[in-house]
């Protein structure tokens, strides 16, 4: 087994790498052989798994249709939630207080900012340096 091994390995050896790289590529594809020879058994029993799916969803299908020609007159009528409610008792000697609405008067444009020249036909805002350091 040691003897088979080995020649395999210098079989799948390449010239300038290490042997192990061939050992690497050997259990590379010995695990890819394993995965195909146990395939089948892995797909065993899936049509009578399929079969059994599309049987519940033809059921499924018939129930939906089923419950979408039934009329909507049979679902029992819901009352709206305002009916629920129950406006509280007034309290002797307090009176509700009165809350007139107040007219704001309208919010003035904000000032327009004075135009600076375009110095350098920059868009962006620009600090105003003190004037000595400008020229330095």
């Amino acid at each position: 087994m040691a003897e088979v091994l080995q020649g395999l390995v210098e079989k799948l050896t390449i010239p300038g790498l290490p042997p192990w790289v061939a050992l690497v590529l050997l259990v590379a594809i010995s695990v890819t052989i394993l995965a195909f020879l146990a395939m089948p058994f892995a797909v065993f029993g899936v049509k009578s798994r399929l079969e059994a799916v599309e049987a519940e969803l033809a059921d499924l299908r018939t129930e939906i249709r089923a419950l979408l020609r039934q009329p909507m007159a049979t679902a029992a009528p819901q009352r709206p939630i305002e009916e629920d409610w129950v406006a509280p008792p007034p309290k002797a000697g307090m009176r509700a207080p009165s809350v007139e609405p107040r007219i704001a008067p309208p919010v003035p444009p904000p000032p327009a900012r004075p135009e600076r020249s375009a110095r350098n036909g920059r868009a962006e805002p620009r600090f105003d340096w003190p004037k000595g350091d400008r020229d330095a």
